[in-house]
């Protein structure tokens, strides 16, 4: 199939093909799009990222709501892989991997907060303190048993190839390790309800809402769903010393700056405000190939590969084109389930908020009384509705990085769970201040006067993350984190190793292998498999 334009001058062809003008274009600057891209500089490759926004980034870039405040929509780095942070020496970049552990409280009204630093549980009952080792014994081992995985290319289910037998046999191992007891104990929790898990080892109904949060947040799953949600737990567990979350110097905007910094100082050609509007493809006697990319203004850009870091559903259906395609992979994209159920509020402040109960509002602060409020607050999603009860997760990111409000002043960052992409009802300006209302009453129980601080408050609803960031569903991760659509089911088979039944054409972003959040896996393990 030939390109739908004309070459530009700067282009030659050879026996009526377009030479190419780089060796990868990435489409997409988000986190995964800019490791991918380093690591393929590094490597010596010529490599093109563009970028529709006007900042590299995706979710995690800064952006300003008010006068000389910014944030980004994610608030937190917690799982950042220390392989990537070597390999492509960010800190050199000023990023810093502190040895302390992000601090994640469950935030109770009468101050008596459960809080959780690394190995350290406080606040809890005697009998919860008690099961508290077992518990995060097994956890810790069950999530350095899947370690492999994570920054590995997913063997296919008719795996073949020798990386395929390794990467199996290295889990296999582990799982070995285990002992017969924990396997087998491994193999019965990691499936179950987070619920189910929570009431075997725990009392305290903040402590369980608290331990549940991780396998929960950004999916749409609460306590009770039937599916991976102690997997997502054992993902989020990943990570440094002991597994604990460690906290990143600058956080998620220091996070940003350095991976730009690392992909530039590798070679890699940069463009914001660029919007890709089609894949290029060739035709030949042995099928299509992707070639380059068509810009909004017409511009072409030719490459030997083409490596997207947006949503599956986005790259096959609206830029490769489903004539491009097989009708039953097609009909596979287009079945991703991809709404969010995260809404994101930033309110501006005048001074630091102080919670009852907290010296500092320092890492994520949970507000989540109970199971039970959880899975309400999820029921009524399910009707398109949003809670009356809401449960969040606060940060306040400027206490990391000051350079995102002015001197003495603060931002504070609330995911909203539960928030529907598809309301019964549309938004509409009292629809939005009614939930912006609610969720600062709500905060105002655990931090008295917060609402005589707030200068500005902005609300940003999955349908608001759609259509700024472009981010399908607004979901998070691109598609849900679903028993069928994990490991070597992401996004879906023929594309769950970051190849695509389009040969040259690549996927490098949260709707891979292992999925979301600031961890840049996909874009590292699509990187080494296109460099392989």
């Amino acid at each position: 199939m030939e390109s739908p334009c004309p070459l530009t001058s700067r282009e030659r062809t050879i026996n009526n093909q377009p030479t190419p003008q780089y060796d990868s274009i990435i489409i997409g600057a988000g986190h995964n799009g800019l490791v991918c891209a380093a690591y393929l500089a590094r490597a010596g490759q010529k490599v093109l990222l563009l970028e529709s926004g006007p900042e590299a980034g995706g979710l995690a870039r800064s952006r300003e709501f008010h006068a000389g405040f910014r944030a980004p929509v994610a608030h937190s780095v917690n799982h950042f892989p220390e392989k990537i942070f070597k390999d492509l020496g960010l800190d050199r970049h000023g990023l810093e991997l502190q040895s302390e552990a992000m601090p994640l409280t469950g935030l109770s009204t009468d101050g008596k907060h459960v809080r959780i630093e690394g190995a350290t549980l406080t606040g809890a009952g005697d009998q919860d303190l008690q099961a508290w080792p077992e518990y995060l014994r097994l956890m810790q081992k069950f999530a350095a048993a899947l370690e492999p995985f994570w920054l590995k290319t997913m063997p296919r289910i008719a795996f073949t190839g020798f990386r395929d037998l390794l990467t199996f046999g290295q889990v296999g191992l582990n799982m070995k390790r285990l002992g017969k007891e924990d396997m087998r104990e491994f193999l019965r929790i990691v499936s179950l309800p987070t619920r189910d898990l929570m009431d075997e080892f725990f009392e305290n109904p903040v402590l369980k809402a608290l331990l549940s949060w991780d396998g929960l947040i950004g999916s749409r799953m609460a306590p009770r769903s039937p599916n991976n949600a102690v997997l997502a737990m054992l993902y989020r567990m990943r990570g440094h010393r002991n597994d604990a979350a460690k906290q990143l110097s600058g956080g998620v905007t220091q996070l940003i700056a350095s991976l730009l910094a690392a992909a530039q100082d590798a070679g890699v050609d940069i463009r914001t405000d660029t919007r890709v509007t089609r894949i290029l493809v060739n035709g030949s006697e042995s099928g299509l190939s992707a070639n380059g990319v068509q810009l909004s203004d017409g511009t072409v850009f030719h490459s030997e590969r083409v490596i997207s870091s947006i949503n599956p559903q986005n790259t096959f259906v609206d830029l490769l084109g489903v004539e491009n395609l097989e009708i039953g992979f097609t009909n596979r994209i287009r079945r991703l389930r991809c709404d969010g159920l995260v809404a994101k509020l930033h309110l501006a402040l005048s001074e630091l908020p102080e919670f009852t109960g907290l010296a500092a509002a320092s890492g994520r602060l949970i507000i989540a009384p109970d199971l039970d409020a959880i899975e309400f607050a999820f029921d009524d999603s399910k009707y398109g509705e949003c809670s009356e009860h809401p449960v969040l997760e606060i940060a306040v990111p400027s206490l990391e990085d000051n350079s995102l409000a002015p001197a003495g002043q603060h931002v504070l960052s609330v995911h909203i769970m539960y928030v529907p992409y598809r309301m019964k009802n549309d938004w509409d300006d009292a629809a939005r201040e009614a939930l912006c209302d609610r969720v600062v009453s709500l905060i105002e129980n655990y931090a008295p006067g917060l609402s005589s601080l707030v200068l500005q408050r902005e609300l940003l609803t999955p349908a608001d993350l759609e259509q700024e960031f472009g981010v399908k569903g607004g979901h998070w991760h691109q598609t849900e984190f679903a028993l069928d659509q994990v490991l070597m089911m992401r996004p879906t088979y023929e594309a769950a190793q970051y190849h695509t039944p389009v040969p040259g054409l690549f996927l490098c972003g949260a709707g891979c292998h292992p999925g979301g959040d600031l961890t840049g896996a996909p874009g590292h393990n699509a990187a080494q498999e296109i460099l392989r």
